[in-house]
């Protein structure tokens, strides 16, 4: 078997991410958690992109979030639906993940970074919520491997009902957000209710195949007004 290939890294403050290459093959690691991604295995983020697109599918005009680049295949399935005035912000918080994207990764997923609907803020994803207050139709999470599996400490914030409440504000009236994990919570599936969500749990393979692991999507709809 071809050996893995380091091709860069860079410090992180849950330890250090290695981006690997082994033929057309890519992974990202860190020290803390192993590896993060891979790209034989990209199936879940791209339904995590088709969730959120289906139900806004009938808006013109869109305006989505993605948070967390990885690979950039969920950005580049909300392209794939997104209309030609449609407008989706990219969310990483890792410079050097953006850059890999650009330097190495680009061709895996068609080259999304360089669609002209595309913007990218080197900043938290929930930085970017608290400053867009009803400001998107759709966010799409994959930040770390969900909401019981960090690997940096500051990404819990994300997860509780202040980071659910500020993902619920910076949603439009019946905006939906979808958030991936590597595994079923359902505490967090009673957080995201508890906040104003309408709560549907997906399991999906990492393969498009169906094989691999399973993981949990949720999808949240905000209603379009807030109860009483």
């Amino acid at each position: 078997m071809i050996p893995y290939k380091l091709l860069d890294s860079a410090a992180d403050h849950g330890g250090t991410l290695r981006l690997y290459q082994r033929g057309d093959e890519f992974a990202i690691r860190v020290d803390k958690a192993g590896e993060l991604m891979n790209s034989r295995l990209h199936h879940s983020e791209d339904v995590l992109a088709d969730l959120a697109c289906a139900h806004i599918s009938g808006r013109a005009d869109t305006r989505m979030l993605v948070g967390g680049l990885g690979m950039g295949y969920t950005l580049a399935a909300a392209l794939r639906h997104a209309g030609s005035a449609s407008r989706v912000v990219v969310a990483e918080l890792m410079p050097a993940v953006v850059r890999w994207n650009r330097e190495y990764l680009g061709v895996l997923a068609a080259y999304p970074l360089r669609d002209a609907r595309v913007e990218v803020l080197e900043q938290d994803v929930g930085k970017v919520m608290r400053d867009h207050h009803n400001g998107f139709d759709a966010i799409m999470l994959d930040v770390d491997n969900g909401p019981d599996g960090f690997t940096r400490d500051d990404n819990s914030a994300l997860y509780g009902l202040r980071g659910l409440q500020q993902a619920h504000d910076a949603l439009r009236p019946g905006g939906v957000l979808t958030v991936w994990s590597v595994a079923p919570d359902t505490a967090f599936t009673q957080r995201m209710k508890k906040v104003g969500f309408t709560v549907d749990e997906r399991r999906v393979r990492a393969h498009a195949a169906q094989r691999g692991s399973q993981h949990t999507i949720w999808v949240g709809i905000r209603k379009r007004s807030r109860p009483k």
